[in-house]
């Protein structure tokens, strides 16, 4: 009888463990409107040329009790691309560089994030244009408690070369140089709110079918 109840109070502690664990991981919803991608590229040897996508969405698992257990999948729409120039921006969307017709977004998937002293670096695969290339990308995170739920708030930058993801246009100019860096840098600025919770099995109600056209309520 006593190793029955030992065996029990065991398991009920490892439930109860378990059940803390899970509520210390949460999934957020990253928030388009307060969320963004900038970039910086040179342009013609001698200035920066600045832009944006104004499209970030995507979802977060942040475990607060051990970051390195979170993960992050976020997607940007390329049609989204602006540098605040009408003509520039058309020639951006064009096969030339992100063929938004074909390729409609850029997604980042992380594969695990790691402590790196006071460095957090979420380690995944980036894709672009249909290339799929693994980055480690530096971020820092930030939390804020509301009336609605915890939010969370990551900064992350890192450089690309354009031209391992097929972003190759480019045009030599006098003097020596091109019109466009390879270099890109990049900074993702992200805003996360609690997801709403999943309906429960069962819990929708189905709604009845329609009565006939012309028909008349059955009589009580």
């Amino acid at each position: 009888m006593r190793t029955f109840r030992s065996k029990g109070l065991f398991l009920a502690v490892l439930f109860a463990l378990a059940l803390s664990a899970s509520a210390l991981a949460a999934d957020y919803k990253i928030d388009p409107n307060h969320s963004s991608a900038t970039f910086s590229v040179r342009h013609m040897v001698i200035s920066n040329v600045p832009g944006r996508f104004s499209n970030v969405s995507g979802s977060i698992n942040y475990d607060d009790a051990d970051v390195t257990k979170s993960s992050v999948e976020a997607v940007i729409k390329t049609a989204t691309i602006t540098t605040d120039n009408e003509g520039r921006d058309k020639h951006l969307k064009s096969a030339d560089f992100f063929d938004v017709e074909k390729y409609p977004e850029i997604t980042f998937k992380s594969k695990r994030v790691e402590k790196r002293g006071n460095q957090l670096v979420a380690i995944g695969t980036l894709t672009m244009k249909g290339v799929s290339k693994d980055i480690e990308l530096p971020f820092e995170l930030s939390k804020l408690a509301t009336a609605r739920g915890t939010m969370i708030g990551i900064v992350a930058e890192t450089k690309l070369n354009r031209m391992d993801y097929g972003v190759s246009w480019n045009k030599a100019i006098e003097g020596g140089g091109v019109v466009v860096g390879d270099e890109v840098k990049i900074e993702l600025s992200l805003e996360a709110r609690p997801a709403p919770p999943a309906p429960a099995p069962g819990a929708a109600a189905t709604a009845p079918a329609a009565a006939p056209a012309g028909s008349s309520p059955a009589k009580k």
